[in-house]
């Protein structure tokens, strides 16, 4: 298994587009939502520029992407943390959070947000990635918890 990542550019943002549709098709079906499902490439560009991204290359071929912005000293919000359905389940996700503990090295505390009913998710923060549940909170019509990782 080898996995690899690269920091996006702005030239990226099709592929990222096709990446992101894939992974959250299901979020968006079920939630008739989704913030990262449908972008446009302008708005996928500027997502590029305000969340710096790094593509998740697996075995060579890109298969999701990891994004985080400095909120303030030492925390990062996770922007968003995403492997197409073919792909999850092989150690993707958590090497990805790995990665961004290694190269945001100033980090004291991530924070990110996911659905609540989506049980795979929290499993996979909490279990796999060592956060915690912070609070309970709505985004858009979907209630989600906060969680947070500190050192």
């Amino acid at each position: 298994m080898d996995i690899k990542f690269r920091k996006a550019e702005v030239a990226d943002a099709e592929l990222l587009i096709e990446i992101y549709n894939a992974a959250f098709y299901s979020d968006y079906l079920k939630y008739g939502e989704c913030p990262a499902y449908g972008r446009t490439r302008e708005m996928m560009e500027q997502s590029i520029i305000d969340y710096p991204k790094h593509l998740i290359i697996f075995d060579g071929k890109p298969v999701g992407s990891v994004s985080c912005k400095k909120i303030d000293d030492g925390t990062y919000k996770v922007g968003c943390l995403c492997v197409i359905p073919e792909f999850q389940g092989k150690g993707i996700g958590t090497a990805a959070m790995e990665f961004a503990k290694a190269y945001y090295k100033d980090w004291k505390r991530f924070t990110l947000v996911t659905p609540v009913d989506k049980s795979e998710n929290v499993r996979f923060y909490t279990e796999k990635c060592g956060f915690a549940i912070q609070s309970v909170e709505m985004d858009g019509n979907v209630k989600v918890y906060r969680f947070i990782l500190e050192r």
